[in-house]
């Protein structure tokens, strides 16, 4: 996750500002860069690499000025180089930004028509440049942003200077995190409370939608509307600073609301912005030639590949295998020649994911691994990797890289089914535009929390909940119960929809919760009849649905979660959020411990 730090200080701010970098360095970056005030105008540092470079770059010429923002870059529009590199400046604004503006492209052509001049492949320079425009219009800097703003689709964290404007800095968040500092005569903006733990432990958490006007003294607030708001200071002790949960409770609430900043990580990786087509690098073997894939791996990374498997199946048109890790290599199946094996696993160690990748070696397959660790054991032993690009996941129960795992798995899809060409340029645009949308999708999901939250305490009285769905859906019903079960102890069962009424209607009565998974898609109409059985039978229905689906279907629900209207290729990734945000608040009512519950490790090193 790209980093963000501001200051407006007493004194020179680039060292600050660097040192500062440095605490996010643990978040990825490839690129780096500083922007400060120099007698009133912007002047720019940036580099490639780490950031000794950047060091390397303001030994040889130093940054003056008492105002400045800075930013570690994950390179997600635009290769990692230096004119890609934040901030991103005209003459009058510099700019700093986490994330993805989707309508970036057709923001650009505009500008350009305008006779504005790009010197960067991303898309954060249409922001510096809306901001110009309108200031050249004669708007002040809080509503040249604030116009800008509303322009904007996507997940997004920002910060601001202007020429001129020394004590003047604007801060926004939609969908990724932004703190602000409070210090003595000195404000701070970062993107956690780590990063601004040497100047301050005075934070402020801006929540999603806000922006921020900043001054030597004062921070405003301001809702997406334009309300002004008040956000709560908090004192954020050195030792939370270290493992800064941000405004969370706990990691697994962190890293559930970092879901859109990290999917936007995984789009800047696989995804051409400006062709809207996948883009994956030389790979050892041809996609286009590959007779079967097996796809192995274990708990929440398993279910990731069940989802794969209707995914390469009906768009690539490809046989799937998938099998759980610790049972693949005991069965000793037959590989097809030439076939590739396709393994999955957070931390990169997981025993018996290696395990069976071995035994896939010896068996003659292509060996390739999505991992969020790519100095890993399993790392190192493929023949190629595809990052997850989720960071540093802290709570056990796996969120944020189960959706990134999706993500990769998604562009996988859509990539081999265009080399296989049972999809067509039109078709691979558009899935991979309905792919982009994924951030600003994921922001909305999120924004259903207070809802989940008070469904979640009736659950926490439950002995029993049942989790169905058809489809890719089931994969993430069984996702669903293994969350619930893994941090609130209650016993939890996924179930495909259509097996209902073998077995596991017998347990439906009025004290059984029943979640229903029903994305508007083909298989709706028959996930709606099963849901009735349910009802009949007095079972307490809580559907996820978009607005189509609720409409038709939600009448007799106890509880509704109306979802985003997506396409139904990306409806799993979305949905997947509901389930974790249930689990979480059902745990936290319960009072059991979120991020280490019992017995259970983040990674499984032994067999």
């Amino acid at each position: 996750m790209c980093g963000i730090v501001g200051v407006i200080g007493k004194s020179d701010v680039a060292p600050v500002i660097l040192e500062s970098l440095r605490r996010l360095e643990y978040r990825g970056y490839d690129s780096a860069g500083i922007a400060t005030l120099v007698d009133g105008a912007i002047d720019r540092r940036r580099a490639t690499g780490k950031l000794n470079a950047l060091s390397g770059e303001l030994d040889a010429s130093p940054l003056n000025g008492t105002i400045g923002i800075g930013h570690t870059r994950w390179a997600t529009h635009g290769a990692p180089t230096q004119n890609n590199a934040h901030p991103h400046a005209t003459e009058n604004v510099a700019v700093v930004h986490n994330g993805i503006i989707e309508n970036f492209r057709a923001l650009r052509q505009e500008l350009e028509a305008a006779g504005a001049t790009f010197s960067s492949d991303t898309d954060t320079e249409v922001i510096a440049h809306l901001i110009n425009g309108y200031l050249a219009d004669g708007k002040t800097p809080k509503d040249a942003v604030e116009a800008t703003l509303a322009r904007l689709e996507g997940a997004f964290a920002l910060a601001i200077v202007f020429k001129g404007e020394n004590k003047l800095m604007i801060g926004a968040r939609q969908g990724s995190p932004l703190a602000v500092g409070y210090g003595d005569g000195e404000m701070y903006l970062g993107s956690d409370a780590f990063a601004l733990a040497p100047m301050t432990n005075r934070v402020a958490y801006l929540e999603d939608g806000d922006w921020v006007v900043i001054t030597d003294t004062s921070a405003v607030v301001y809702t997406a509307d334009g309300r002004e708001v008040s956000r709560p200071v908090q004192v954020v002790p050195v030792s939370a600073a270290l493992v800064d949960k941000g405004n969370h409770r706990h990691f697994m609430a962190k890293e559930i609301h970092e879901q859109p900043e990290v999917a936007g990580h995984v789009l800047g990786h696989y995804v051409d912005p400006f062709t809207q087509t996948t883009r994956l690098p030389d790979l050892p073997f041809d996609l286009a030639g590959i007779p079967k894939i097996t796809i192995v791996a274990c708990g929440t990374a398993y279910y990731a590949a069940v989802v794969a498997k209707y995914w390469f199946e009906q768009l690539a048109r490809v046989p799937v295998e998938v099998d759980v890790a610790s049972e693949f290599r005991y069965r000793e199946g037959a590989m097809t020649p030439g076939g590739l094996a396709l393994f999955i696993s957070q931390s990169g160690e997981t025993a018996d994911t290696l395990a069976a990748l071995r035994y896939c070696r010896a068996n003659g397959q292509h060996i390739a691994s999505i991992v969020n660790v790519t100095e890993s054991t399993i790392a190192r032993e493929s023949d190629h990797i595809f990052p997850t690009l989720a960071g540093p996941e802290i709570g056990v129960a796996s969120t944020k890289a189960f959706v990134c795992q999706l993500m990769v798995l998604a562009v996988l899809a859509i990539a081999t089914a265009h080399k296989r060409d049972t999809i067509d340029d039109a078709e691979h645009a558009r899935l991979t535009s309905e792919l982009t949308a994924i951030p600003r999708h994921l922001s909305d999901v999120l924004r259903l929390e207070p809802q989940i939250e008070k469904l979640s305490y009736e659950l926490s009285n439950a002995r029993d909940v049942l989790y169905l769905g058809r489809g890719v859906s089931f994969p993430l019903a069984l996702e669903g119960a293994l969350k619930l079960k893994e941090i609130s102890y209650i016993h939890a069962e996924g179930y495909p929809a259509g097996e209902l009424k073998h077995g596991p209607i017998a347990l439906i009565d009025d004290t059984l919760p029943v979640i229903v998974i029903a994305p508007w898609d083909k298989l709706f109409e028959k996930t709606v009849s099963n849901m009735q059985e349910v009802m009949a039978r007095g079972g307490r229905i809580i559907l996820l649905s978009d607005k189509r689906g609720i409409d038709i279907a939600g009448d007799e629900a106890s509880a509704l979660l109306q979802m985003p209207d997506v396409d139904p290729f990306t409806a799993p990734i979305l949905y997947a959020v509901p389930l974790q945000l249930i689990a979480y608040h059902t745990a936290v009512h319960k009072g059991t411990d979120v991020d280490q519950p019992r017995n259970l490790a983040k990674s499984v090193t032994v067999e």
